[in-house]
């Protein structure tokens, strides 16, 4: 088993601030909204402050689509899959293989995978706190990517 995050629905508005917890109750990342000119950003924090990712909206491009960056290089891009489902997003990795994300979205019961293997598990089932929801990411996995991936598909559905 993985790492387990707690996450808050409903994703914030531009300005906000949010800690996300692991399964103690301890604060893991913090998710820093900021607003800049015509794109939403949000940026992930680690516990001591120090940027682990930004997710930023790209409103005007043809389907809405999120970047993901790290050290100022574009790491992943997170978009809707333009297939006919509803609940389906293509993440391109930048330096490995692809991801995707299936499942019921909305209700956040979904799972993120790579070449059909499981990666992270989204689920509300694991935690009773109002407008929350749990991410378990798969041991080895890039933490912080997968948590700014799911940031990135929150702010898009």
């Amino acid at each position: 088993m993985g790492e387990r995050f707690q996450m808050r629905e409903k994703l914030l508005s531009i300005g906000d601030d949010y800690w996300i917890e692991d399964d103690q109750g301890r604060r893991a990342y913090k998710v820093n909204g900021k607003a800049v000119r015509i794109r939403d950003t949000f940026v992930l924090e680690d516990a001591a402050g120090n940027e682990a990712a930004s997710i930023q909206e790209r409103k005007l491009s043809i389907r809405d689509k999120v970047d993901i960056e790290r050290g100022g290089d574009t790491a992943a891009t997170v978009h809707k899959a333009l297939v006919g489902l509803r609940d389906r997003f293509a993440i391109d990795v930048k330096n490995g293989a692809d991801l995707k994300a299936h499942g019921n979205i909305v209700d956040h019961e979904y799972e993120i995978e790579r070449d059909g293997r499981t990666v992270a598990t989204i689920s509300k089932k694991w935690f009773r706190v109002r407008e929350s929801y749990g991410v378990e990411v798969a041991q080895g996995e890039d933490v912080p990517l997968i948590l700014a991936i799911t940031v990135a598909i929150d702010s898009l559905t």
